[in-house]
């Protein structure tokens, strides 16, 4: 019923930018929360930040804070991360996610996109 496509993934050089977007399908629930998360080779899954379905509340994971902006359209079907000072640990496959609310925990979330490939050379 729900589909979630990414795009903007790449390779880029350390300190380098890139921005992520998210597009739901148009039948998605406006009022879901929608999250980034990510997963590297061998790791599991890793919580990245979520914005509430207003826009309003945002949470970031300590290993990013500071350094990600995640930011929701006026549709409420699209959600961005613009991913600044990007650092080799970055590197991972980035998962967009939606759920009835918002949480750290991947297992709260009920739709996954299919991921997009960040590299981050030194």
């Amino acid at each position: 019923q729900v589909q979630l496509i990414e795009s903007g993934g790449g390779l880029v050089q350390a300190g380098g930018s890139l921005r992520l977007s998210c597009a739901a399908s148009r039948r998605f629930v406006t009022t879901y929360s929608m999250g980034w998360f990510r997963q590297a080779p061998g790791k599991e899954r890793e919580f990245v930040a979520f914005i509430g379905w207003s826009g309003r509340t945002i949470y970031y994971a300590d290993s990013v804070k500071g350094r990600f902006i995640i930011s929701r359209g006026n549709a409420k079907n699209t959600v961005y991360l613009q991913m600044n000072s990007l650092k080799p640990e970055d590197t991972a496959v980035y998962y967009c996610a939606a759920g009835p609310r918002g949480t750290p925990e991947s297992r709260q979330y009920n739709y996954w996109g299919q991921g997009t490939q960040v590299t981050v050379s030194s």
